[in-house]
């Protein structure tokens, strides 16, 4: 029987300073990437809710949704999302990503982007219910989309990664508080990705 996942993917240790940053890039093979990015496109319950900056408000430039422990809502940029439940389909996944881990997550928030117009601007996951130094496990499936980082106060600490199909980025230790991370927009012709990251709700 071929394996779910890579056993041998070798991981990318980023040497930055205030980070522990960890990329895996191909946490599943590419068939299984394939199985479960189908599935995820049509068993996710997505939402697109509106978001206000700077006084104005407009449409999330992306889909989104929220799955979790009961009675565990998350709350970014003025956005409180309550979760639903566990389904087979991410359970499976949180599954797969904590043997890599070690971690156990509570929460799961769930991005689609649709094409190259949909985008996530700068932001850390710094929310006071993820607590201090949280982890925070980054899934992603379909087309590959760059995420860049840059240190709050070092200004040549940048840096890019194109996450790819089946891959797991890690962020942990201080990252979030002296680095902030974005998925930009991109004029160049993509398909959809998803976007799993999986965190610890206190």
């Amino acid at each position: 029987m071929a394996s779910l996942f890579d056993h041998d993917n070798e991981p990318i240790i980023f040497d930055v300073p205030d980070a522990e940053i960890v990329y895996y890039h191909n946490l599943f093979t590419a068939d299984k990437a394939d199985e479960l990015f189908r599935h995820l496109m049509t068993e996710i319950q997505w939402q697109q809710d509106d978001i206000t900056l700077f006084g104005k408000t407009h449409l999330q430039p992306r889909l989104t949704a929220l799955y979790g422990n009961e009675g565990k809502p998350y709350g970014y940029s003025g956005i409180v999302m309550k979760p639903h439940h566990w389904n087979a389909l991410l359970t499976y996944i949180k599954e797969t990503v904590e043997q890599f881990t070690e971690a156990r997550f509570t929460t799961v928030l769930l991005n689609q982007y649709r094409n190259g117009r949909d985008s996530n601007g700068w932001h850390a996951d710094d929310e006071k219910e993820l607590g201090r130094n949280p982890v925070i496990a980054s899934v992603s499936f379909g087309a590959t989309r760059a995420f860049h980082l840059r240190h709050n106060t070092i200004p040549d600490q940048k840096i890019k990664i194109n996450l790819e199909h089946g891959s797991l980025l890690l962020m942990k230790g201080t990252t979030q508080h002296f680095w902030k991370h974005q998925v930009p927009k991109t004029t160049r012709p993509t398909g959809t990705r998803i976007n799993l990251t999986f965190r610890i709700v206190l």
